[in-house]
C-alpha cells in the first residue's frame, strides 16, 4: 500500500516517540507500507522542526536520513489550490505523484475531502486500526 504522510504526522512521530505517529513511523520503518514524499514536505517539515521545536543541524540530519532510508522521493506535476492552506496542497500533489492509496493527517479540511481522485484521505487512528487489523490477520 502506498502511503503519503502529513506533515503533523511526521512532526509528532518525531518529537513525541511514546506517541501514536511513532507508530506509523515504525509501520513504515520495517515494511509494512510503502511511503511517499516530496522535496516540499520535507522542506516543511526541516522547518518546522527546527523553527517551532529548535531542532539542531544533527536532529534535523537524522531525520533526513531517516527519510531517505524509508521513503520514496516523488516530483508532483500537478499544482493543485484545493486547500486553503498552501502547504496542504502539496501534500495533496504528493499523493496523486506517487499515486498514493492513502494520506494519513490530523488535518480537519485536508480529512473533510475524503478523497482525492483515487487516494482516500484517513485519519491516524483509522490508519493504525487498519495496520494493528493487517498484522492481526497477517
Amino acid at each position: 500500500m502506498n502511503v503519503i504522510y502529513d506533515t503533523n504526522v511526521f512532526v509528532s512521530g518525531f518529537t513525541r516517540p511514546e506517541g501514536r505517529a511513532s507508530q506509523a513511523l515504525i509501520a513504515v520503518g520495517v515494511g509494512h507500507h510503502d511511503l511517499f514524499i516530496s522535496k516540499p514536505i520535507i522542506d516543511e517539515l526541516l522547518r518546522v522542526l527546527e523553527d517551532k521545536f529548535n531542532w539542531n543541524l544533527a536532529n534535523l540530519a537524522m531525520v533526513s536520513k531517516w527519510i531517505h532510508q524509508n521513503a520514496t522521493l516523488v516530483v508532483p506535476t500537478e499544482t493543485l489550490h484545493i486547500l486553503a492552506d498552501e502547504p496542504d496542497n502539496r501534500i495533496l500533489e504528493c499523493a496523486l505523484a506517487a499515486n498514493a492509496d492513502l494520506i494519513v493527517t490530523g488535518d480537519r479540511a485536508m480529512l473533510a475531502l475524503e478523497l482525492i481522485r483515487n487516494t482516500r484521505i484517513v485519519s491516524l487512528a483509522d490508519y493504525l486500526d487498519a495496520v494493528d487489523n493487517s498484522l492481526a490477520s497477517g
